[in-house]
């Protein structure tokens, strides 16, 4: 029987959001199971405006707008731009979410993604989903370039649902690329390499057919 269960790993919250949230969306319409496992939630970085845990607050609002269920998120508690430091560690968590879900597809940072956080996780994550189809996710703004090897097309609904998922990270939307301009050209962008409105794209890392 074909696994249809995803699991989307991010670094940091809004990782995923940022790399496949439009893709997120079409597939919870779709129906299918998906999982959501961010490792850090950026104390240090926060602003100072916000409570030291608004990342926390504002994954679980960003996810749960997207349609995963509350029981299908897992945070850590790693610090932000430390995970190398305990990559063993890491490696460990994500053995046991593949023995607890055993997804058939693993979203995750791209090979191509200068940030040490996301490079631990990429790395890790290879090691610990050898026999399922890995697909890196692109972050432009950490990237010096990019495979587009793989696209999902995505209609306006699943961007729009992107969308609104970043808008619940009140505390990150200083960013540039949080704001809703860049995001509706982004997908624009990734659409327009291959003839559609609206798509996402990704590196693909281990492509398994079965």
């Amino acid at each position: 029987m074909k696994n249809d269960r995803i699991l989307v790993l991010a670094p940091h919250t809004d990782d995923g959001e940022f790399g496949c949230g439009g893709t997120i969306s079409r597939f919870i319409a779709e129906g299918r199971e998906v999982y959501y496992a961010a490792f850090s939630t950026a104390r240090e970085s926060v602003p100072p405006e916000f409570p030291p845990d608004i990342l926390e607050q504002e994954v679980k609002a960003g996810t749960a707008s997207l349609g995963i269920p509350p029981a299908n998120l897992v945070v850590y508690q790693y610090a932000v731009r430390h995970l190398p430091d305990v990559r063993q560690e890491i490696l460990e968590e994500l053995v046991r979410l593949k023995k607890e879900i055993d997804p058939g597809t693993v979203f995750l940072p791209s090979s191509k993604d200068l940030h040490q956080d996301h490079q631990t996780i990429y790395m890790e994550g290879l090691r610990a989903f050898k026999m399922v189809t890995v697909l890196g996710y692109e972050l432009p703004w950490n990237n010096l370039s990019f495979d587009y090897r793989h696209f999902v097309v995505l209609d306006r609904s699943h961007v729009q649902a992107k969308i609104t998922a970043l808008q619940c990270y009140r505390s990150q939307q200083h960013r540039p690329y949080a704001q809703e301009d860049f995001l509706w050209g982004w997908a624009r962008s990734r659409g327009g390499q291959i003839s559609v409105e609206f798509a996402e794209a990704f590196d693909v890392l281990r492509w398994v057919l079965r």
